[in-house]
């Protein structure tokens, strides 16, 4: 088979493509046969050495894809083969990812596609839709778990709803019934924004952009999804309730986050720091459990109609791939494995 592997940290022109022997599934697991990998920031980051050395003598990237099972392990249940599935945190403690022709996972990482999501739409989920998922399930007094009518009453605060997690936000808060405002940079983030969903869309560039929220939501903002926590913090300080809740996964720009502690009390805010990769067995399973819900319900379509626009491109050319990630390129970035 066709496989994208790397052996050293390093840029994109580590990856190498190259032949492997098909790899045969173990107990509780099964192989799929991969049609889309998805290209996330934490796969190029991963790559590169930034968050960790290397695990393994030889890496397969990416955590995130979809396909179809081919083949079961001892345990797994013989009627799962020939199932389409999306797959999600596959190279977690394994050298597996799906930027292969086959790769080869635990069975629960499998997670079942229905007839009308397409596999562009299943390499989409995985990583930004489950961080969205946690991101919306932390606060004190809201809900645990996403289903409709979950976040009834609520106002979610989707910074950078233009991204791939912004756009899991926007359309998972949707879903689950909350009062969706977005932050964006300029009039084409705007439109994806508001094509993905959001209620309201505010340009935190213009004037008095916590004025224009305050207007939208004169309580404050229960849940704020945040992506660059530092150059944020102002804005979501001036906007949260009192006990609301501010979910941060990424910090673009890096820029460093110092925390007024009085205000802070005053707000009784609520912090949650999340990422993936620790989180925990419970909350990644209730994630793609929720997140399966709402893709049955067709409610987080992709493609730029949706607000995420789809940039593709074929196995040989997945350094590409990773450099039009690593550059912030807007939308999804998807990897062409097989029909």
């Amino acid at each position: 088979m066709k496989a994208i592997v790397y052996r050293d940290n390093g840029g994109p022109e580590v990856l190498e493509l190259v032949d492997r022997d098909l790899p045969a599934p173990g107990p509780g697991e099964v192989r799929v046969r991969v049609a889309v990998s998805g290209v996330n920031p934490t796969d190029w980051k991963t790559r590169s050495g930034a968050t960790n050395p290397m695990a393994f003598p030889e890496l397969t990237p990416h955590l995130d894809g979809a396909g179809v099972v081919d083949a079961v392990g001892a345990g797994v249940d013989q009627g799962r083969v020939g199932q389409r599935v999306w797959l999600f945190m596959t190279t977690v403690g394994r050298p597996f990812g799906t930027a292969a022709e086959f790769t080869v996972v635990p069975a629960d990482l499998a997670v079942p596609l229905p007839d009308g999501a397409g596999f562009d739409l299943g390499a989409a989920l995985g990583v930004p839709a489950i961080t969205a998922h946690r991101a919306l399930t932390v606060a004190e007094d809201g809900p645990t778990r996403l289903r409709p009518g979950a976040l009834e009453g609520k106002v979610v605060l989707a910074a950078g709803g233009a991204g791939a997690v912004g756009h899991a936000v926007i359309q998972l808060a949707r879903w689950a019934g909350a009062t969706v405002v977005s932050t964006v940079s300029g009039p084409e983030k705007a439109r994806l924004a508001t094509a993905a969903g959001a209620h309201h869309v505010v340009n935190y560039r213009g004037d008095d952009p916590a004025g224009q929220i305050r207007a939208l939501a004169p309580d404050g903002v229960d849940i704020v999804a945040e992506v660059a926590l530092g150059a944020n913090l102002d804005l979501d300080l001036a906007v949260l309730r009192t006990g609301g809740t501010i979910s941060t996964y990424a910090n673009d720009g890096d820029k460093p986050v110092g925390l007024d502690v009085r205000q802070n009390m005053m707000l009784n805010t609520r912090y949650q720091f999340l990422v993936l990769y620790t989180v925990g067995a419970r909350a990644l399973a209730a994630g793609a459990e929720d997140v399966a819900a709402a893709v049955r319900d067709g409610a987080l379509p992709v493609g730029g109609e949706h607000g995420l626009p789809l940039v593709r491109f074929p196995l040989a050319r997945t350094d590409d791939a990773h450099r039009a990630v690593e550059a912030g390129v807007v939308g999804k970035v998807l990897v062409d494995i097989s029909s």
